[in-house]
């Protein structure tokens, strides 16, 4: 999920531009998982057209696959993802298989991510059959998603033979009561295992999922979760903050004042940013170093993959819900995983599935790479056109600029959402 998503909570009270929503959507899974979890949900990660890719003469060099199966669905999950019929997702791995089959590569990937649902629970040799066909083996970074309770030794080894080198935990806590109220079933315990099983196979990058603003949660449990963090010394780290829509069973509980699922016992909003940024300043003394609004990392250690996203790299995905983009032009595969496989035959080309054009390159770029600790280079036509946004949020001290980049405040990163918005369409 460190992708995916997602940054800050946004306020309640203002309704979010639809195009924000789309780019959150495809920026993350692409964006992760892009919110308070900005989403950024790695996840999001399409396919693109190897022909418009060569009309362009630019290369593609990150694959992503979405597997949106799981064993039980989250209450905070918001994704196309679910518990569906076993036959069904025989179908579906058939179709997901032909579709990158029938993909003509004219470019040898880098990265490639499996997101999902738990793309985990594939099978060894379902996992090689879909892998296999994407040239590029061994990828400088391939990741696989992972909920912990279930990696065993054999399993471990089996995605190192296949080019496994990187596993994202979906932790997101370490506390048996609020992982109870999400539906989990791990323990603090099973994951410290897990870690160890995974290394032992030589698999030794790894994140680990947090979320802040969890039913429960308090400054105490969430400092539990980071002891836990500082104790396992993860390679990385994604913390995204709880998002509250109507797309989760917890969100729309809250949304309707309900009581199911520890509705009532969220953190505020400002209590959740304060978890957020109490971890910014723990994973900090660890030498974990944010380096996106989610995200975290040891030096080396950032994600390949998903930093294609945020710097507006092109990128192809396969699958259910999945977005590509070619540099100038965005694609989405069928959402549903029934639309897809009535589609299957079809998505391998860009006249399926839905096209949304970039006339502006720019206001993505300003959505996406603010997200970064490191900011933007504006160019000068770029300084002109957003004069009036940067300078009110310069003055605001949301933004802060050496003459040539342009990046977040502290204080920007937490109301990020108000200023992506401000860029978009102008």
């Amino acid at each position: 999920m460190d992708n995916t998503e997602p940054i800050t909570r946004r306020r309640r009270d203002r309704p979010e531009c639809p195009k924000a929503r789309l780019l959150r959507r495809v920026g993350g899974a692409l964006w992760a998982r892009v919110c308070p979890r900005v989403c950024v949900d790695t996840r999001v990660c399409p396919r693109v057209c190897s022909a418009r890719a060569l009309s362009l003469n630019i290369n593609v060099p990150g694959v992503y696959l979405s597997y949106p199966f799981c064993a039980q669905k989250c209450t905070y999950c918001n994704f196309s993802s679910g518990v569906f019929p076993r036959d069904l997702e025989v179908r579906y791995r058939e179709a997901l298989a032909r579709e990158i089959r029938a993909h003509h590569f004219a470019w040898t990937p880098g990265t490639v991510y499996l997101g999902g649902g738990t793309p985990s629970n594939l099978a060894p040799d379902a996992l090689r059959a879909l892998l296999r066909p994407i040239p590029g083996h061994p990828w400088a970074e391939a990741t696989i998603e992972a909920a912990p309770g279930n990696i065993a030794p054999v399993t471990a080894r089996a995605w190192a033979d296949a080019g496994i080198n990187r596993v994202s935990l979906g932790v997101q806590s370490f506390v048996e009561k609020e992982l109870r109220r999400t539906g989990r079933t791990h323990t603090a315990q099973v994951v410290s295992g897990e870690i160890a099983v995974l290394r032992a196979a030589g698999i030794h990058n790894i994140n680990i999922d947090l979320i802040a603003g969890l039913s429960g949660q308090t400054e105490a449990s969430w400092r539990e979760s980071l002891d836990w963090v500082e104790r396992l010394a993860p390679e990385h780290v994604s913390v995204y903050m709880l998002e509250v829509d109507e797309d989760s069973r917890l969100g729309k509980e809250m949304l309707l004042g309900g009581v199911r699922y520890g509705a009532l016992d969220t953190p505020s909003g400002d209590a959740t940013a304060d978890f957020y940024e109490l971890a910014v300043e723990r994973l900090a003394a660890l030498g974990i170093a944010r380096y996106e609004i989610s995200n975290f990392a040891r030096p080396g250690f950032e994600s390949r993959h998903n930093l294609k996203y945020w710097k507006l790299e092109p990128y192809v995905g396969f699958g259910a819900d999945a977005h590509s983009f070619d540099g100038r032009t965005r694609h989405q595969n069928p959402e549903s995983v029934e639309d897809y496989l009535s589609g299957a035959g079809q998505v391998a080309g860009w006249g399926a599935g839905h096209i949304n054009a970039v006339p502006h390159r720019s206001d993505e770029r300003f959505f996406v790479g603010l997200r970064l600790s490191a900011g933007i280079r504006p160019a000068p036509e770029e300084w002109r056109r957003f004069d009036a946004p940067i300078h009110r949020f310069l003055d605001a001290g949301l933004l802060e600029t050496d003459g040539a980049t342009l990046r977040l405040t502290k204080r920007g990163v937490l109301l990020s959402n108000e200023v992506f918005q401000e860029f978009l369409n102008l």
